[in-house]
């Protein structure tokens, strides 16, 4: 039984929709923020020790920046002493350009001495927290952080 040219036709129409859809795309992809998982991973493979993380920590009392912020505590490489650290995750570059500077103002309930107050912003997270940081733990914080950014949101 053979089978009819409409038939055949329309077999045929998919055959070439389905190959085309089978292209190679030349676009780069574009690599987006990491999660909070993947910051701790790269962190870790970079010789910083991450505990006791808390979600929602900002460490003042401005409700917009809580729901942004993980507090954890830091240490390795040659930060003996551990360090507590925030860092406030923003949704995208826009949010980040509002509230970042925002941080510093929160900061102040949280750090004793201004003098030694550390932090990155590499968008869209601000990373923050007393210091001093000795130098290769805060090039591996740099390193992480600005890795994890990606394109920035």
């Amino acid at each position: 039984m053979a089978l009819p040219r409409s038939f055949l036709a329309i077999l045929a129409a998919l055959l070439v929709v389905m190959l085309a859809g089978c292209g190679r795309s030349t676009a780069v992809p574009v690599p987006s923020p990491a999660d909070f998982t993947e910051m701790t991973n790269q962190m870790t493979r970079l010789g910083v020790t991450v505990l006791d993380i808390v979600s929602g920590d900002a460490g003042c009392a401005d409700r917009t920046l809580g729901p942004t912020a993980i507090a954890f505590t830091a240490s390795g490489l040659d930060q003996v002493q551990p360090v507590r650290i925030r860092v406030y995750v923003f949704a995208d570059r826009a949010t980040w350009q509002r509230l970042a500077g925002s941080v510093a103002s929160c900061a102040r309930s949280y750090v004793t001495d201004p003098a030694t107050y550390e932090s990155l912003a590499p968008s869209p997270f601000v990373v923050s927290g007393q210091g001093p940081w000795a130098p290769g733990f805060a090039a591996a914080l740099k390193t992480a952080f600005t890795g994890a950014a990606g394109n920035g949101g």
